[in-house]
């Protein structure tokens, strides 16, 4: 899965190009081994109904929206955007699975184990995993394909709490794996 890797969000990070270069090589695997490539976008009707004021991350991003384009602030980075025929959910929260069909998707797949890389990995990635291992799914984080606004607390995150509930390697690990 390759959730919220949209313009907004991967150019407020500092090394942008080299996690694009990471997870560009782990979606050139998944694809050469037939793995579904999900990609998960947060994303509202234009104007941001679904926002709730009492909503503290999401409530300032539709107040900085404003009249702007959803559609251009749903795009994914191009550099590793979908291809035709690869599926993008669209969520209206912070984990992939809340307002969103991520579920269902899942279920039509026949997925029992998720991939996981994503911005931010105290944000989508870390709602993500403990829902995901709530519902039982298989687990693994791509490390270097995910990325925080917070050095410390990605480092934290991939190596004291995600490996509890999932497999933490690097893109290269997982593709010899």
């Amino acid at each position: 899965m390759v959730m919220d890797m949209q313009h907004g969000t991967i150019r407020i990070l500092p090394d942008a190009e080299a996690l694009i270069d990471n997870v560009a090589k782990a979606i050139a695997y998944a694809r050469e081994r037939e793995i579904p490539v999900i990609y998960v976008v947060v994303g509202f009707r234009q104007g941001a109904p679904e926002v709730s004021s009492n909503n503290k991350i999401f409530a300032g991003l539709r107040e900085r929206m404003g009249n702007n384009s959803m559609d251009e602030f749903m795009k994914v980075h191009p550099d590793i955007a979908p291809q035709n025929g690869e599926l993008t959910v669209i969520k209206r929260r912070v984990s992939a699975f809340t307002g969103s069909d991520l579920a269902v998707v899942l279920s039509a797949f026949g997925i029992k184990h998720m991939v996981l890389t994503g911005i931010a990995t105290s944000g989508v990635v870390l709602s993500t995993l403990r829902e995901a291992a709530d519902k039982d799914y298989r687990l693994t984080v791509l490390a270097d394909c995910c990325a925080d606004g917070d050095d410390e607390v990605h480092r934290v995150l991939t190596t004291k709490v995600f490996p509890r509930q999932a497999d933490v390697l690097t893109v290269d690990e997982w593709a010899i794996k």
